[in-house]
């Protein structure tokens, strides 16, 4: 019997940047690029690309992902003394629409599927960029959805982005199991109303925001095994 504790999980909402692409594989160019600083490009590039998104929603400001990545590509280059050029800048921003596939994401979406699990994306990226992704990685056919924060113009953790995929299913928020692995992200999608998994694949601490994913793996095999232990 169904209970209101132990709802049914009837689609999986993955995060794509960081949950299923690694935003680091562009770490290699940059390196090559900028010897002895790629890591730390790519790293703060990161952190500031995330931080222009929030800063944005909360000023109704809202420019697209492939701009904020830009941005923040920019300044990050400012803040690291680097010498951008626009024939680097070009090779970055297209390595980064082809960032490759974490190696345990077409298994564990595989697995699903083989389940006859409902898969959808939500993310801050844009439509092209998502479409772009699934492509460039093989995953062409697993989402039944691909959904970006585009349609309402607010990116993660507004509640407006995470409300596109009841909205494109029909269900309740709890009926879905929302996958990322980025704590504030998990949060997000939990204080939203989602049955919530983290994929902590750096082994970082929980977050201290009063609130704590369903369930917390390193991998996304544990998505696959949390739905196997609902059913």
């Amino acid at each position: 019997m169904e209970t209101a504790q132990r709802p049914p999980i009837r689609v999986v909402v993955f995060d794509a940047y960081g949950t299923l692409f690694d935003v680091y594989s562009i770490g290699v160019l940059a390196e090559q690029l900028f010897p002895g600083k790629g890591d730390a490009l790519t790293r703060l590039w990161r952190e500031r690309q995330i931080d222009y998104t929030r800063l944005r929603t909360l000023s109704n400001r809202y420019q697209p992902f492939d701009v904020v990545t830009r941005d923040a590509l920019r300044w990050t280059a400012d803040a690291l003394g680097l010498a951008l050029t626009e024939a680097a800048e070009t090779q970055l921003m297209a390595r980064y629409a082809q960032l490759s596939a974490h190696a345990d994401a077409l298994d564990a979406l595989r697995a699903l599927k083989a389940m006859n699990m409902r898969l959808a994306i939500l993310s801050n990226g844009t439509p092209a960029m998502l479409d772009v992704l699934v492509e460039h990685t093989g995953m062409q056919g697993m989402f039944e959805r691909v959904l970006s924060v585009d349609a309402v113009g607010q990116y993660k953790t507004a509640a407006a982005a995470y409300q596109l995929a009841p909205d494109a299913f029909g269900l309740p928020a709890r009926e879905m199991l929302f996958v990322s692995s980025n704590g504030w992200d998990a949060c997000g999608a939990a204080w939203f109303g989602y049955t919530t998994i983290w994929i902590n694949r750096s082994g970082l601490p929980a977050e201290r925001l009063g609130v704590t994913p369903d369930a917390t793996g390193d991998s996304l095999h544990e998505v696959v095994r949390f739905i196997t232990t609902r059913t």
